[in-house]
C-alpha cells in the first residue's frame, strides 16, 4: 500500500518550506493544504493540539510536528535516496547543532529586522543577524554545502530563509551579499537544486506578504 503522505503548512513559512525540500529531495508524493493562520483547521487543531502550528506532516494518519523532527523523521523512514543527515555519530550531532542554532536564532531576530517600529531596535536585530550569517558563513567554510560535497540536514533548515533574505534586505537597508558573499554562493548553488528551487516562494512574493502583515499591526 502506498504511503499517505499529507503535509499542512502556509506558503511563506520557511518551516514549511524546510519540510518540501525534504519531501522534494526524497522524491515523494505528498499532498499539500493550506492552513490559515487566523482561522486555523480543525485537522491542523486534531494533528498538533500542543502548538497548534505548522508544519504538521500527517503520515498515514499520524502526525508529525516542528520542521526539523519532520526532516529526520523522513530521512529516516524514507532512508532509500537522498541521505540529509551523515551516518557518522559526532557529525550527526554537529549538524543537529547547527539547525538548532539556525532555529533558535534566525527567525526572531529577523522579526525585530521586519517588525520594530524603532530604528535603534531594529539597527540592533540586523546586527545581529549579520553576526549570526557570518558565524553561519564560517562553518560553511570552502565546503559546496554545510555537510560537505553533499546537499543536507543543515541545508536545508538554512536555505529556506533566503527567499526571506529580499525582504530582511529591504526592511533593515543593508545587502547579504555585501555582508556574507560566500553565504549568498551557497544560497545560489543550493538553487540550482530542483527540490529547493521548486519547494521556496517567491522573495518578492514574500515581501508583499510581510507589507501586508506590517499593515495589519499598523506599522505600515
Amino acid at each position: 500500500m502506498a504511503d499517505e503522505i499529507v503535509l499542512l503548512s502556509t506558503w511563506p513559512s520557511m518551516f514549511g518550506m524546510r519540510v518540501r525540500v525534504a519531501l522534494a529531495e526524497k522524491g515523494l508524493k505528498y499532498e499539500y493544504r493550506e492552513e490559515d493562520l487566523l482561522n486555523k483547521s480543525p485537522l491542523l487543531l486534531m494533528m498538533n493540539p500542543v502548538h497548534k502550528k505548522i508544519p504538521v506532516l500527517i503520515h498515514n494518519g499520524k502526525p508529525i510536528s516542528e520542521s526539523m523532527i519532520i526532516v529526520e523523521y523522513i530521512d529516516e523512514v524514507w532512508n532509500h535516496k537522498s541521505p540529509l543527515l551523515p551516518t557518522d555519530p559526532y557529525q550527526r550531532a554537529q549538524a543537529r547543532f547547527w539547525a538548532d542554532y539556525v532555529d533558535k536564532k534566525l527567525y526572531d531576530i529577523g522579526k525585530k529586522i521586519i517588525l520594530s517600529t524603532k530604528g535603534e531596535e531594529q539597527e540592533t536585530g540586523k546586527k545581529e543577524f549579520i553576526e549570526c550569517l557570518k558565524l553561519l558563513e564560517g562553518e560553511l567554510g570552502d565546503n559546496p554545502y554545510f555537510g560537505g560535497d553533499n546537499f543536507g540536514f543543515v541545508d536545508v533548515s538554512l536555505v529556506t530563509f533566503s527567499c526571506w533574505f529580499h525582504t530582511y534586505e529591504s526592511y533593515g537597508n543593508f545587502s547579504i551579499e555585501t555582508e556574507c558573499p560566500t553565504l549568498v554562493a551557497w544560497t545560489k548553488r543550493c538553487l540550482e537544486k530542483e527540490s529547493v528551487s521548486s519547494s521556496l516562494a517567491d522573495p518578492h512574493k514574500i515581501h508583499d506578504f510581510a507589507s501586508e502583515v506590517r499593515k495589519r499591526l499598523g506599522i505600515e
